[in-house]
């Protein structure tokens, strides 16, 4: 069993070492999206002709491989971190953005009267009225963001160890130690579940409005109709 935990000196990282740094590889690039989700799907919010180009765009960038945006920013940032995150932020758009758009536009219109009504602009009205109400759908992109970030930090295995537990699957073949691969494997499933779970909680605190049993989706499963069937059952 020690040698499941051996892991090989040239990665220059303990096992524990490898997963704080798989975490910081896979959660800043989906709180960097989150980041810059939340303008555009305000945007896209308000001028409903610019969401289809937004999402079409980011389904683009979902579309080229990993592989193709590390020979891109490789002369640029080089075989780095920054290399690896790059590509896994702008991949969390494609889920971020249409979970904040379902979600605002889920919020009732007579909510909104009534913020207008009390003097609230365009900003405020958005944090402190849409974004509240819309916290189901984002945190339920988080949770499908999140759990796509630390499957694909692995990945970075192919530029130079930045690949965190990744890294583990190349030094398996290398060195002819299977038990890496499994290490690496469980220990990923392990984190994206942990993580699923504290998001999870996350949307329990939040919400507390909400009833327990709901499972709020992306798209399909919060929608207006939806959200008015749990805020008339929460209140």
């Amino acid at each position: 069993m020690s040698g499941f935990f051996t892991i090989p000196s040239d990665l220059q990282h303990s096992w524990a070492g490898l997963i704080g740094l798989h975490l910081r590889e896979a959660l800043i690039p989906v709180a960097a999206g989150l980041l810059l989700a939340l303008p555009v799907a305000q945007l896209c919010g308000r001028f409903r002709w610019l969401y289809p180009p937004v999402l079409g765009l980011t389904t683009v960038l979902y579309a080229i491989p990993s592989l193709a945006f590390f020979v891109v920013l490789i002369d640029y940032t080089g075989q780095t971190e920054l290399t690896v995150m790059i590509p896994l932020a702008l991949y969390s758009l494609v889920v971020l953005i249409p979970a904040i758009v379902d979600g605002v536009r889920s919020v009732p219109d007579e909510t909104l009267a009534a913020a207008t009504a009390m003097g609230f602009g365009p900003v405020r009205r958005y944090t402190q009225v849409q974004l509240p109400i819309a916290a189901p759908a984002i945190i339920a992109g988080l949770r499908v963001a999140t759990a796509s970030s630390i499957s694909l930090v692995s990945v970075g295995a192919l530029i130079g160890n930045q690949g965190a537990l990744g890294n583990l699957l190349a030094a398996a073949q290398k060195y002819d130690r299977p038990e890496l691969a499994v290490n690496a494997v469980i220990t990923m499933a392990v984190l994206a579940i942990l993580c699923d779970a504290l998001l999870v909680l996350l949307r329990v605190l939040l919400t507390p409005w909400m009833p327990r049993g709901t499972q709020p989706g992306t798209r399909s499963a919060v929608g207006p109709g939806k959200f008015r069937e749990a805020e008339a059952e929460a209140l």
